[in-house]
């Protein structure tokens, strides 16, 4: 398949043109949610934007098998993920519930919001302990590799023995001296022979909940292994997108890569994607600066920061307005923007269904159509694309306005891009379409109105319109009669 798409490449640090292993066939793996919490903001933006690759790639016409994963066990609360409690018995005994109780009730939440937000589910979506055996047997590989070691029941991962053969940092750029010099001492690290070494099957303490038995001891899996076992099982020792926030980088996709290399001596993704963080009015997102709010306070305007609250395709669409490796910053002045965009975008499409041919043509829709793809083929850069869109809503009204004249052909070209790019590739829904309902009654309306003004009844006629206008609809009376659309 000829198309001249670029994606940005973290390993190589930049743009590589994109040419699967096996076209027309795409394998990608994202890292998906650790199930202990409700999904937070920043998750939910690495999740869209993995939801517009996913959803271009198989525009363009590839056939993408794409595999993100549920962590349900094995996630600690150290910064590499394998010291300390684990995440979902910590919050299961505070909640005095069982750890698989913790897993359901936050996995149901997770895809519920991901349902509110249009995001397309996976074509798999496995769980960590639901791939034990294949996470059993991935240590031994690596055991039987030698870059791993066995202490008291717990295997871990040597670091330093594998550097002498690898690049350990390829994937953040940093010497492992400085990786080293930079780390602090943790819990737990006595029994590691190098400070970098992470586990790859730890020992359970009697008390903890959630184990299972292996060659070693009755434990549980290391965090880092669980991807590399669920990515090898669906998408192979090598596959073509490994992608993730931009947080797991420096050192869970590192250690994967480590893992990975060391088992079956394959770099396991071709290209690495990484997604930005999100910030609010300037500051990192962190519930300690009371400036972190969850998807369902952002909708009903309940948090403090919040001037009002905003509907979830007015999130998908102020996400979608920065490329997926910015910075993107949330404040109310950037939200109000942004709902006023999807609604001039929303009311185009209402507007589109509408339109009609209008003899000799004064518009090219192949041009600005190349330009939406051009966008698309910059690393997804869906601002450019909107950009692009918004031009094609000018075209829109122009052509309703009777400023410019449209044919068949290019009419037909404008009603498909716009639903090829609006609605599938970036995912919006048009909100004010929701209720099917609603064309009905306005056409009622409207013909209430125009009997008002047949029998020059103007003050019922201002009436009608001004009441619309004061709860959200505008009416334009036009040649082919009156139409409306949602302010």
């Amino acid at each position: 398949m000829e198309q001249n798409l670029f994606v940005y490449n973290t390993l190589s640090r930049k743009k590589e043109r994109f040419e699967p292993l096996n076209p027309p066939h795409v394998g990608m793996y994202v890292c998906g949610p650790t199930v202990y919490s409700d999904v937070h903001l920043g998750n939910c933006r690495t999740f869209m934007s993995f939801d517009l690759i996913f959803r271009y790639l198989t525009h363009l016409g590839y056939k993408v098998r794409y595999v993100r994963n549920v962590t349900d066990a094995g996630h600690l609360e150290g910064d590499a993920g394998d010291e300390g409690e684990d995440k979902i018995e910590k919050k299961a005994k505070l909640a005095q519930l069982e750890p698989m109780e913790i897993v359901q009730k936050y996995t149901v939440d997770f895809h519920n919001i991901m349902d509110v937000f249009n995001v397309l589910p996976p074509s798999i979506e496995p769980t960590a302990t639901g791939h034990i055996i294949e996470q059993i047997e991935l240590v031994k590989a690596i055991l039987e590799k030698g870059f791993a070691y066995e202490v008291n029941g717990s295997i871990y991962f040597d670091v330093e023995k594998y550097n002498q053969s690898h690049d350990y940092g390829i994937l953040n750029g940093r010497k492992l001296e400085d990786l080293i010099n930079n780390t602090r001492d943790l819990g737990g690290q006595d029994e590691k022979r190098g400070k970098l070494d992470f586990a790859l099957w730890i020992k359970a303490k009697p008390e903890h909940l959630m184990k299972w038995p292996s060659p070693w001891s009755m434990g549980f899996p290391g965090w880092h292994l669980e991807c590399s076992a669920m990515s090898n099982k669906y998408l192979g020792k090598q596959f073509d997108i490994h992608g993730g926030g931009i947080d797991l980088m420096p050192t869970h996709h590192t250690n994967e890569i480590a893992q990975n290399f060391a088992a079956c001596e394959k770099m396991p993704a071709k290209y690495w994607v990484h997604t930005n963080m999100l910030t609010v009015n300037g500051q990192k997102m962190s519930k300690s600066l009371g400036n972190s709010f969850l998807p369902q306070e952002l909708f009903a305007g309940s948090h403090s920061l919040l001037n009002k609250g905003y509907s979830p395709m007015t999130v998908r669409f102020f996400m979608m307005q920065a490329h997926y490796r910015s910075t993107l910053d949330f404040s109310n002045e950037a939200m109000e923007a942004s709902e006023k965009g999807f609604k001039r975008l929303m009311n185009s499409l209402t507007l589109l269904d509408s339109l009609k041919v209008s003899g000799q043509n004064e518009v090219e829709i192949g041009p600005l159509s190349q330009r939406c793809y051009d966008a698309m083929n910059d690393d997804f850069n869906s601002p450019v694309l909107i950009a692009e869109l918004f031009e094609a809503s000018r075209i829109i009204n122009s052509v309703k306005d009777g400023k410019l004249k449209i044919n068949a052909e290019n009419l037909s070209a404008l009603k498909k891009l716009m639903n090829d790019f609006v609605l599938n590739v970036l995912g919006l829904k048009n909100e004010q379409a929701a209720n099917d309902d609603l064309p009905n009654v306005m056409d009622m309306i409207m013909k209430l109105r125009n009997e008002a003004k047949m029998n020059k009844d103007y003050a019922t006629s201002d009436k009608i319109r001004h009441g619309l206008q004061e709860i959200g609809f505008q009416l334009m009376d036009g040649k082919e009669g009156t139409s409306w659309s949602k302010i």
